[in-house]
């Protein structure tokens, strides 16, 4: 019997990276939701929304561009901001400029939970991501990412507007 199947299999130090990236991909979206949902009722992906949000000029996006920092389809992301609107976090308006198109403001609540919630992220990514790794292990983690993301897609991902944002501690 010809068992093909097992020709292609992953094996050795492959088997063993994809199963590590694997596992984290997925012990890692609940344990950054873990304290977000407790403490501000907000998904890590909500907070995701409303960072970008924070982060644009007159802390406005169109929805076609907000789906693409967080690489959502326009419907997943229509949703998650229907909850942000339903909570007074987020607005939707047409675009003045372009009526087809709909921004997507962030309120001021909106900024008041998004300054809350931004300590307990960061504590949260800090412990989770950054203080088991030494710097050159960061420094091996960003640029490790960022090969994948460009294996993926030519595009960039999302991208900090602001310089300062940038600067890095240990």
């Amino acid at each position: 019997m010809d068992d093909s199947r097992n020709q292609h299999a992953l094996s050795g130090d492959d088997l063993l990276t994809w199963v590590a990236l694997a596992t984290v991909l997925e012990w890692l979206p609940p344990a950054l939701d873990a304290t977000l949902i407790r403490d501000f009722d907000l998904t890590h992906f909500e907070y995701g929304i409303l960072y970008a949000l924070a982060d644009a000029p007159d802390r406005t996006l169109r929805m076609s561009n907000l789906a693409g920092y967080a690489n959502s389809s326009l419907s997943r992301l229509s949703r998650a901001v229907s909850r942000l609107e339903g909570r007074g976090w987020v607005t939707r308006t047409r675009d003045p400029s372009d009526g087809r198109s709909t921004l997507a403001t962030l309120t001021k609540d909106g900024l008041t939970v998004f300054d809350g919630a931004t300590p307990v992220h960061e504590q949260t990514v800090t412990e989770l991501i950054l203080k088991p790794l030494t710097k050159a292990q960061k420094n091996q983690l960003r640029e490790i990412s960022l090969r994948i993301q460009a294996s993926i897609r030519r595009e960039s991902g999302f991208t900090l507007a602001s310089p300062s944002a940038t600067a890095s501690g240990e």
